[in-house]
């Protein structure tokens, strides 16, 4: 009997052009749904720090707002006013100086698209004041560098290629994954526009020393050096350190810390779409980049890579704050640490094959090695745990320390300590497996964050 052909014998729905004519509804429906079917489970993707779970009532809310367009402050003033009181709650939160809570407009700072703008905003604000400040003293500004380590996000990586500043990398190695305040003296010069330490990195979930590197730049300042401001970025920990770890000095408590990226669709626990840029002062922001339109009924300022967005996300995050407050957030952030470190533990205990990089006592992430004479890799396990529906992550750590191949496992809320045992149980499995068996899987890729 012939085969059938595809294109000819069953329908198909067009995937590279429009249809001739369109589905009904409900057929419209059915085809994207069972399309989405083949994704895998968000609950089970702790490859990612993106929010996965949120109530019902927020999702109420978000849905109410799919419409709004947030860049319209003229026709949608309680969605604008909600989202001036979200920028001044995470300054406050990150201890900004002069923070009057009845006045939002004391803070200084943009909800985003998530941390990705955010950093470009920020970076943005970095370049144009060292320009202006190079220019005001008569010297050439043509060069301007960036110091970070190598263990940044790509986002990063984008702002100094796509806005032309030199981005000078602080090499990590193995054993070490976080830039150093030794490092910061030696990098910095006149060039410098500013430089970044992480709260909680993409690699490991640490968090580098923010304070430390501060006062090494205090004293190259104070020393006649140049006078070179630093940037938290926060996208992971800025919404955990604050609770967990209260007397931590990470934030605007630093003089030297000028801007602050966070956020909102990883720990601040909203769906994606949401983050934060928020600036010390008025003054660190300059006002060259904020941009004044009246087009769409009143003045506006803005300052975003983007124009239209919707304002669910600023409700849904706008919801969060009102529905946990401080207490909440303490109460979620402590038992996805306390599951992570129960994990780690377990590990340790019952799982002699892995060496426990980072143990969540940070964020709520741990990532896992393997020793050089294991016969079978992290990406192996990868491999082996995905037939148990998990999505875990493995990949090679930054330049100089690539050798270093992890696994790292994401917590998040939504996340219950009975999926941590469940987890747990199906790792030793595969892990014993492989143990038995050997390497199954010898097409290793990097995974891309």
């Amino acid at each position: 009997m012939p085969s059938l052909d595809p294109r000819t014998d069953l329908d198909q729905i067009a995937a590279t052009a429009l249809p001739t004519d369109g589905l009904d509804a409900r057929d419209a429906y059915m085809a994207v749904h069972d399309e989405l079917m083949l994704d895998g489970n968000a609950r089970m993707n702790l490859a990612t720090f993106v929010t996965t779970w949120m109530e019902p009532e927020a999702e109420r809310l978000m849905a109410e707002a799919f419409d709004k367009n947030s860049i319209d402050h003229d026709e949608y003033p309680a969605t604008s006013r909600i989202d001036s009181r979200l920028s001044c709650m995470v300054a406050s939160l990150f201890h900004a100086p002069g923070i009057d809570p009845d006045d939002p407009g004391t803070a200084t700072g943009v909800s985003t698209i998530g941390s990705s703008e955010a950093v470009m905003l920020a970076g943005l604000a970095l370049k144009w004041r060292w320009r202006a400040a190079r220019k005001a003293a008569g010297k050439p500004a043509d060069r301007p560098v960036l110091v970070l380590g190598s263990n940044v996000q790509v986002v990063w990586e984008k702002f100094c290629r796509y806005f032309d500043v030199e981005a000078r990398y602080l090499p990590v190695e193995p054993g070490r994954y976080v830039i150093t305040p030794e490092q910061v003296r030696e990098a910095v010069d006149e060039n410098t526009i500013g430089v970044v330490a992480i709260l909680g990195t993409t690699f490991t979930g640490e968090y580098e020393d923010v304070a430390g590197v501060a006062e090494v730049l205090d004293g190259l300042a104070a020393g006649g050096g140049p006078d070179v401001p630093l940037h938290v970025d926060a996208a992971s920990g800025g919404f955990v350190a604050p609770f967990l770890d209260p007397d931590l000095v990470w934030d605007f408590r630093i003089p030297r810390v000028k801007s602050i990226n966070v956020s909102g669709h990883k720990y601040g626990l909203t769906y994606p779409g949401i983050g934060f840029a928020v600036w010390r002062e008025r003054e660190d922001l300059p006002e060259e980049l904020i941009f004044h339109v009246n087009y769409l009924g009143g003045d506006m300022p803005t300052f975003t890579l983007n124009f239209s967005r919707p304002g669910n996300q600023i409700v849904g995050q706008y919801y969060n704050f009102l529905r946990l407050g401080t207490s909440g957030y303490t109460r979620i952030m402590t038992e996805l640490r306390k599951d992570a470190v129960w994990l780690s533990g377990y590990i340790r205990d019952q799982l002699p094959a892995y060496t426990v990089i980072s143990d969540g006592s940070a964020l709520p992430v741990l990532a896992l090695e393997l020793s050089p004479d294991s016969p079978f890799t992290v990406f192996d396990v990868s491999h082996e745990l995905r037939s148990f529906g998990w999505q875990v992550p493995a990949y090679t750590m930054p330049a100089d320390a690539e050798q270093v191949a992890v696994l790292r496992i994401v917590l998040r809320h939504g996340f219950s300590s009975d999926l941590t045992r469940r987890f747990a149980e199906d790792l030793a499995t595969v892990t014993r497996k492989l143990e038995v068996h050997g390497s199954v899987n010898s097409s290793a890729q990097h995974f891309a964050h």
